[in-house]
């Protein structure tokens, strides 16, 4: 250790009382955070790219430092879906520093690992106050059936107004409108289920019977017109 010629000359003053780093909660216990190994927890960060022309939530569930299961959920960019599997294969295993300091090939992912490090570093993470936090699993639980993310995708125009092409529904097969043209339901398929029944030993036309359905379940007024959202 170099020491500048002026602080070499000064006299020596003693520190006072020092309590050391301030407790956050990880898994239903308070830890003075010293160290990578005193990290533990299961959380989201959400990142995106420099021209914004994509995003990414990354969810990761951390023991003792180490990462024991990522989920990489993208959109808005075709070339992230790849960078994504790389991720996969890269984050289990590395400690939250590595990940850091890992170059995930995506910016929106490099930056969901940045926003998710703040959070769990400072102890806002998903399973803070749960005990022994959250088995390794729950990523995939946060799918729910059929493994599918949740995506919502809108559309509209001054001139022809709204569109439902996607809810966490389903891909959104029909628009229904009531006598004023106004949306009052829509008919919807979960391709998740749909491969399930597939999966299953039924043949396409039952399954996607099958994985249909409508919202509301009852229309609280007749329904006027049907309308395909992408070709109407």
């Amino acid at each position: 250790m170099v020491y500048s010629q002026e602080v070499q000359n000064m006299c020596v003053v003693h520190q006072g009382v020092h309590h050391g780093a301030a407790p956050i909660p990880e898994e239903a216990k308070w830890v003075q955070s010293k160290q990578i190994t005193d990290i533990s927890g299961y959380t989201h960060g959400v990142g995106w790219c420099a021209p914004e022309q994509g995003a990414c939530k990354l969810s990761l569930n951390v023991k003792d430092g180490i990462i024991q299961e990522a989920l990489i959920e993208t959109i808005g960019c075709s070339g992230m879906t790849h960078s994504a599997a790389m991720a996969a294969e890269i984050l289990p295993g590395l400690t939250v520093l590595e990940a850091l300091n890992t170059d995930l090939v995506c910016d929106a992912i490099n930056v969901a690992m940045r926003e998710l490090f703040l959070q769990i570093a400072y102890g806002r993470s998903q399973s803070a106050f749960s005990e022994d936090g959250l088995q390794i699993g729950a990523g995939l639980e946060d799918l729910g059936k059929g493994s599918r993310s949740m995506v919502g995708t809108t559309y509209g125009t001054l001139e022809k107004g709204p569109r439902y092409l996607e809810l966490t529904d389903g891909y959104i097969t029909k628009l229904c409108l009531d006598t004023n043209d106004e949306i009052i339901g829509y008919k919807f398929v979960n391709f998740g289920k749909m491969m399930d029944f597939m999966k299953a030993g039924d043949d396409a036309n039952t399954a996607f019977e099958k994985a249909s359905g409508q919202y509301p379940k009852k229309f609280p007024q007749d329904v006027a017109k049907e309308i395909d959202p992408r070709r109407e």
